[in-house]
């Protein structure tokens, strides 16, 4: 299942966010091989690339007149649809400065709004669902450290699972494939 959206009544749904800027880059390889190596059985996935999807830039409304988020439409629609329909939310994104690239930090700021939205309920329909993230950089691990923060601490928020954070090393395109530990980690990254 690539683009489309989920069956219902399959057990396990993960949505992948693609936030990469390139396609086929190392961070998508990696989370590729988990997905073809350690999802559960019977478990169905979406990919969605986020700059396919772009978002306009976030407007804090929350002390504007009544507070009120506009219904969303277009792509923000789409990404709360597809985000409300997974069970296993997974966040592919390479580390850029130390974090989360801008299409998914733009991603998550649009939380903001959904916590909001009459009707959506978003943070009792995320509560027990799991997040993930998978991401390659260039150097040590531990300059991943705060992109694994944000994720942990927006689960923790949300009252999600934690799944954990998959790190790969490499550079330019491929440079992920020769990871010998991260290519092992990604065998079993999804396993229960």
């Amino acid at each position: 299942m690539s683009d489309e959206s989920f069956h219902a009544g399959a057990s396990r749904r993960f949505l992948f966010l693609d936030a990469g800027a390139r396609l086929g880059g190392n961070t998508e390889q990696l989370a590729r091989l988990a997905a073809e190596s350690s999802l559960p059985v019977g478990a169905e996935q979406r990919w969605l690339r986020l700059a396919d999807h772009p978002l306009p830039p976030f407007q804090d409304l929350r002390h504007v007149g009544d507070g009120v988020f506009p219904e969303p439409e277009g792509h923000e629609r789409t990404l709360l649809e597809a985000t409300l329909a997974a069970t296993d939310l997974v966040f592919v994104a390479p580390l850029y400065w130390y974090t989360l690239p801008t299409p998914a930090k733009l991603y998550l700021d649009y939380w903001v709004a959904w916590l909001r939205a009459p009707g959506v309920e978003f943070r009792a329909r995320m509560a027990g669902s799991t997040l993930w993230g998978v991401t390659v950089l260039a150097g040590r691990d531990a300059a991943a450290d705060p992109l694994a923060d944000t994720l942990r601490l927006s689960a923790e928020y949300m009252g999600m699972r934690w799944g954990g954070l998959l790190r790969g090393n490499g550079s330019r395109p491929g440079d992920v494939l020769s990871d010998e530990r991260a290519l092992v980690e990604a065998k079993s990254f999804f396993a229960d």
